[in-house]
């Protein structure tokens, strides 16, 4: 879609003048509050940090009497296994009770997890409390990014999705250096007080949840009309009703949840009913595959093993290097999110998965020349290819996989959707969090080649499938996917569901936005709707 005018958005086909969220009451609060909800990606972040931190902790590998190989493997890899043990009930609790209910019962159960994991007294104990901890972040999971994408105004979608997966190295920056300022305790609070302060997120999205409003396409899908007309106008027009864009908006969704409801199912089998949804379910799955399955699980888990195959032996140099990488990254995935309209998600794809294989091969080089001749040189290049390689991958890939993912789903099947979506990132990182450390002990620097193929497997499968979505209001989407077949309500319904509406005849075709009728009929329309 071409891009709008500049100082504008676009909805129903229509350019509107851009709204400054900061000098905006209404989208100001709702951000505020919003950034809270963001913080379930956190909690994975800080939970992959602090993996990483304790094992070079020399109270913690003591303490639970240096753990390696499968059960090593175990102690990562549990976390993803209560995932996936979760990921049945995730659509159901979404859907059925609400976005919001879905973060208060994910995060209750993870700080129950964190509590378990704090006063643990052996290994079994701990890993047991980790899987507390993936069942309680599936669910928070799988309801936050449907609550954000679903309340946001429909010109910062692109930014403030995008935002909520970057939340991952804010939990991670923290875990990185609060592991190496415990590293100097001397005693088991070393590694006790980083458990700990991993309740954070779920307890401030558990004081802050109540204060953030449902989304109102949940509202209306369940009936209630009137309360989505004015969360709408509370969150995007500072409470006016009658605000153009909140009224296209309320029509466009109501008529297409309507549609959607009438002649389609929210069934498992509409994942794969349409062509259309056929290349959103191998979107998805690629993209819970790719995000986490392209050589970012060695760093993220075990970089501690990395490093040592490179010489760095030392425990301190080590976490500072992991604390120097989360910083870096942060501000490379932030960053990432206020260019994603500008260059497109299609393009940051591209250009994130070329950057990832060439710096993946020099790596995977580097890596084998140390390994023959120790030359230190050779062992620095490594870890400056690990921090430009991160580089890339946070171009698209960190961001664009809750962002992207959430966007391309109909309201329909957003949920079910994006279970899938997280079902394959759970299913990655069980990989690589169960046989990274294996291969890394068997193979060594060998096991990279491994990803340096994959990666250029990723790419093919990106340029092929990958659909450029910028620009586009949320409902309208489904237009990149569908074409003609596309379900659209509102002022800028295809033509077959306009058909489908009149067959109905529940529906009003009446154009809404001053084609038919201007602002007077548009507003006469939905408030006799209502």
């Amino acid at each position: 879609m071409d891009r709008p005018t500049k100082g504008t958005f676009r909805l129903a086909e229509r350019e509107f003048p851009a709204v400054t969220w900061y000098t905006n009451p209404g989208l100001r609060r709702n951000y505020i509050c919003l950034m809270f909800v963001v913080l379930t990606s956190a909690t994975n972040g800080y939970d992959g940090s602090m993996v990483n931190g304790l094992q070079s902790l020399d109270v913690w590998q003591t303490y639970f009497n240096h753990p390696s190989g499968s059960i090593l493997g175990l102690f990562s890899a549990i976390m993803s296994v209560g995932s996936i043990c979760a990921i049945p009930f995730v659509p159901y609790i979404a859907d059925g009770l609400g976005r919001r209910s879905g973060i208060i019962i994910g995060c209750t159960i993870m700080i129950l997890g964190v509590v378990l994991q704090s006063i643990s007294v052996n290994f079994r104990m701990f890993i047991a409390a980790r899987f507390f901890l993936g069942f309680g972040v599936a669910i928070a999971h799988g309801a936050s990014p449907l609550l954000i994408t679903e309340l946001v105004h429909p010109q910062h979608r692109a930014i403030f999705t995008t935002i909520y997966n970057t939340t991952w190295y804010a939990g991670s920056i923290i875990a990185a250096w609060l592991t190496f300022g415990t590293n100097h305790i001397g005693s088991n609070w070393a590694w006790r007080v980083p458990s700990i302060i991993q309740a954070l997120p779920s307890i401030l999205q558990l004081s802050f949840v109540w204060f953030v409003d449902e989304s109102p396409r949940w509202m209306i899908a369940h009936g209630h009309v009137e309360k989505a007309h004015a969360t709408l106008a509370k969150v995007h027009a500072n409470g006016d009703l009658d605000d153009e864009v909140v009224l296209i908006e309320l029509k466009e969704i109501k008529d297409t949840i309507k549609l959607e409801q009438e002649f389609e199912s929210n069934g498992w089998m509409e994942l794969w009913r349409t062509k259309g949804n056929r290349r959103r379910l191998l979107i998805l799955l690629t993209l819970g595959l790719f995000s986490q399955w392209s050589g970012n699980g060695l760093a993220s888990y075990y970089l501690s093993l990395v490093l040592k195959q490179d010489g760095i032996t030392n425990t301190n140099t080590q976490l500072v290097i992991n604390g120097c990488l989360q910083i870096l990254n942060f501000i490379v995935a932030v960053g990432q999110c206020f260019v994603v309209d500008l260059f497109g998600r299609r393009t940051l794809f591209l250009v994130s998965t070329s950057g990832m294989l060439g710096a993946f091969i020099i790596w995977t080089a580097c890596a084998g020349e140390f390994a023959k001749n120790a030359v230190v040189g050779e062992g620095n290049t490594v870890i400056a290819m690990i921090y430009i390689y991160y580089v890339f991958y946070n171009m698209a890939w960190s961001g664009l996989l809750v962002g992207y993912g959430a966007e391309i789903l109909p309201y329909n099947i957003r949920a079910k959707g994006l279970t899938i979506m997280f079902l394959m990132v759970d299913i990655a990182l069980f990989f690589n969090q169960y046989v990274n450390p294996i291969a890394l002990k068997d193979i060594a620097w060998k096991y990279y080649i491994v990803y340096c193929v994959w990666l250029a497997v990723e790419l093919a499968v990106v340029y092929f499938f990958y659909i450029e979505t910028r620009y586009t209001p949320l409902e309208e989407i489904t237009k990149h996917f569908d074409g003609e077949d596309a379900i659209l309500g509102g002022d800028v319904a295809t033509e077959k569901s306009r058909v489908l509406a009149a067959e109905m005849g529940g529906l009003d075709t009446v154009d809404v936005g001053g084609k038919q009728g201007g602002e007077v009929a548009q507003r006469e329309v939905v408030q006799q709707e209502l």
